[in-house]
């Protein structure tokens, strides 16, 4: 076994990689991924003990979210990167040490000692085979299990409170609650109990970031609105923006603005053509592709310079390696790498505009026009009209499809429900599974899309939030009793947050696929079975038939 990794729905035999990561992750940098995440638990020791002390260290705090980000999947795959993460880990945790005077008496767990005079690969590797997740053989298969359900909850956790941070929006909650249980994870005493009381937890912590995201998202670009977003290309040099990051594409609009240099957003990024903000951008032209896996072949049709801000980064192939750029958390070894913004400053995109200009036009790759923009505040403008269709029979049931894309041909399922479904149902989505079907001709219902597309994977806030306002209007105490199934698609670690995020609302039903995760064990499995009903999906036929009948 060269390593081990099973964070993600496509891992090998639905059981974990051991020679290379699906997703294209070597070893070593599996390896170093679990070396951060162990000193990150000894980093959070001390910011815990600090936290006690009365002393936060914002700089540490913003250090672990982003460190966690990092490793999530299709993120950075650059192993140097990671070193540099590590060693910064290690600096940050003797940094803390020092300010708390810990007596050389008091007993301290290994992760938050362990420093390296060498910080060559073979020794940084040999210390994962004791700390990886399969480093303790005889641990029990529940605790095992719970404990890396909590950690990738934590990475999701860490990914949308990153996004907030970016734009200038922390709560400490969230970085104390990530600390906290990062050290947690790390008890040899900790039984199910407690695991199973952190993990729920992390999804009322993820429903607030998630929260706390869209307030930095609406308040700095202001709510999204119902938008035919265009699919056509234009002649001319291009950029394409792929991630999640929405100040980095703000930044690059304003930087191209009178260049000549259209810009297309690609992937994740497609719900930004709905923001206020950015309408005001001639420049941003439309969207081109579809979800993350396409990429290979659409980023060589676009022939313009591409921009990756955050996840989900594949391997690129040469016929464009010379014209993709990778900024933030992203990183791929012999990509260049656009550095971050000092602070109160901007990012230099100068070398992307420099590659664009020097690009022929994209290549056409579809035609027509999709509707977006359909995020909480658009949908509860129209409650009356939704509440007045429901209770006229118009419309019998919203059917929730969010969540994350992926390669499998078993995601096809996801297609094919949206076409099943009875021509009184109503699609509520966000995230990249939405490319399963967006661009089917569903229709509407009383002017209402039949696809209700609220935006990228953390924008699922906005189906909570029309769930319990829908809740309300209809005089109904619990959202269960609402006309709303949900039929989940997860690829990584933030679908496990979206997904333990409705968990912590006490939502049930919920349909999960293409595949129940690889490190859930049976025992856990029956416990989320007996409490929440959750399920895996079955044949489109019989999925469909039991969301009519509400089941």
């Amino acid at each position: 076994m060269n390593m081990f990794c099973y964070q993600c729905q496509e891992t090998v035999g639905n059981k974990g990689c051991t020679r290379r990561g699906v997703c294209g992750k070597t070893p070593e940098v599996a390896h170093l991924q679990d070396l951060l995440l162990w000193v990150l638990r000894g980093l959070s020791f001390y910011a815990v003990k600090a936290r006690e002390a009365g002393i936060v260290d914002r700089e540490i705090d913003q250090f672990v979210c982003q460190a966690l980000f990092a490793t999530v999947t299709n993120v950075n795959f650059d192993q140097a990167r990671f070193v540099d993460l590590v060693k910064q880990a290690v600096e940050l945790r003797a940094r803390l040490k020092e300010r708390l005077e810990i007596p050389p008496s008091v007993p301290l767990p290994e992760m938050a000692t362990w420093v390296r005079q060498s910080w060559d690969l073979d020794s940084l590797i040999e210390k994962v085979t004791a700390v990886g997740v399969m480093g303790e053989p005889d641990l029990d298969e529940d605790v095992r299990s719970l404990r890396e359900l909590l950690t990738y909850g934590l990475k999701g956790l860490a990914a949308y409170t990153d996004h907030a941070l970016i734009l200038g929006y922390t709560d400490d909650a969230l970085f104390r609650f990530m600390e906290e249980a990062l050290v947690m994870a790390a008890d040899d005493g900790a039984g199910v109990d407690e695991f199973v009381s952190n993990v729920f937890k992390c999804g009322e912590m993820g429903l607030r970031a998630m929260a706390l995201l869209d307030e930095a998202n609406t308040s700095t670009y202001g709510h999204p609105e119902p938008t035919e977003l265009d699919l056509e290309v234009r002649e001319g040099s291009a950029i394409l923006v792929s991630g999640h990051d929405l100040l980095d594409l703000e930044e690059l609009l304003e930087q191209t603005q009178g260049t000549g240099v259209n810009v297309y957003t690609h992937g994740e990024m497609l719900p930004a053509n709905a923001y206020p903000a950015f309408k005001k951008y001639s420049h941003l032209v439309g969207n081109y592709g579809g979800s993350w896996w396409h990429q290979r072949d659409e980023f060589e049709t676009f022939n313009g310079a591409i921009l990756m801000t955050t996840n989900c980064l594949v391997e690129s192939r040469e016929t464009y390696q010379d014209r993709i750029f990778t900024t933030g958390l992203a990183g791929w070894p012999g990509i260049p790498h656009i550095p971050d913004r000092d602070p109160g400053g901007t990012k230099d995109f100068s070398a992307v505009v420099s590659r664009a200009l020097e690009c022929e036009s994209p290549q056409p790759l579809e035609a027509g026009a999709i509707p977006i923009g359909y995020a909480h505040e658009t949908v509860l403008s129209a409650a009356d009209a939704i509440v007045e269709a429901v209770r006229d029979g118009a419309i019998k049931r919203f059917v929730v499809m969010a969540g994350c894309d992926g390669r499998r041909r078993s995601r096809e399922y996801y297609t094919e429900v949206a076409r099943a479904l009875p021509d009184d149902s109503v699609i509520l989505t966000a995230g990249c599974a939405k490319y399963r079907y967006n661009k089917l001709q569903l229709g509407q219902i009383r002017g209402i899309p039949r696809v209700l597309d609220a935006g990228q994977c953390n924008d699922s806030y906005s189906l909570v939030v029309v769930a319990q306002q829908l809740a309300e209007a209809f005089g109904v105490k619990d959202v269960n009793d609402l006309p709303i199934s949900y039929d989940l698609a997860w690829y990584e670690q933030k679908g496990v947050i979206v997904l333990l995020a409705l968990l912590s609302q006490g939502v049930i039903h919920i349909r999960l696929g293409p595949t129940l995760p690889a490190f859930v064990s049976p025992d856990v499995l029956q416990v989320l079975v007996d409490k929440f009903d959750l399920k895996p999906i079955d044949t489109v036929e019989q999925d469909v038939a039991a969301i009519v009948a509400g089941e």
